[in-house]
């Protein structure tokens, strides 16, 4: 599906509400600087990458579409805590079956992020919730997860 910037509340409806809202969705490209530009999200294809903060912490995340539907994880490998694409939003391995990380071939199952090979152990990616209505993507904010404040005063560096 296509989907533009919008702040939307969970009803998808545009709002002023604050974004400590935990209940409040996020269209993936409302965090991209490219503010008029709609991306789409093919099949087993590229991923489309965004900025969370993840524990007050700056992490890429990613979305992909496998199997008609859109996944979305932390961009963090369970092995060791690094990105995992090859390319710049390349996760899937040639068969385009498992998402491997491109440092030590961790392998995990698209649908759920399960490690299910390589040195991930049990481990499992960090699955970040999204939502697909008409078209539009929606990823969901938690306590843990949150949108990164382009416009907000970068912090301050320790002595």
């Amino acid at each position: 599906g296509r989907f533009p910037f919008e702040q939307c509340d969970s009803d998808g409806i545009g709002s002023g509400a604050d974004v400590e809202d935990p209940l409040r969705r996020v269209k993936l490209h409302e965090l991209h600087e490219a503010a008029q530009e709609a991306v789409e999200l093919a099949e087993r294809g590229a991923a489309w990458i965004w900025d969370v903060l993840h524990y007050g912490q700056p992490v890429r995340a990613f979305a992909l579409r496998f199997d008609g539907q859109v996944v979305a994880y932390l961009n963090r490998c369970v092995h060791v805590p690094t990105e995992m694409d090859w390319q710049e939003g390349q996760f899937l391995d040639l068969d385009r079956r498992w998402i491997v990380c491109s440092i030590h071939g961790a392998t995990y199952e698209p649908q759920d992020g399960r490690c299910v090979a390589g040195p991930c152990g049990r481990g499992r990616l960090t699955a970040i919730a999204v939502d697909e209505r008409e078209g539009q993507v929606y990823w969901y904010p938690s306590r843990d997860i949150r949108p990164v404040a382009f416009d907000a005063p970068a912090p301050e560096s320790p002595p």
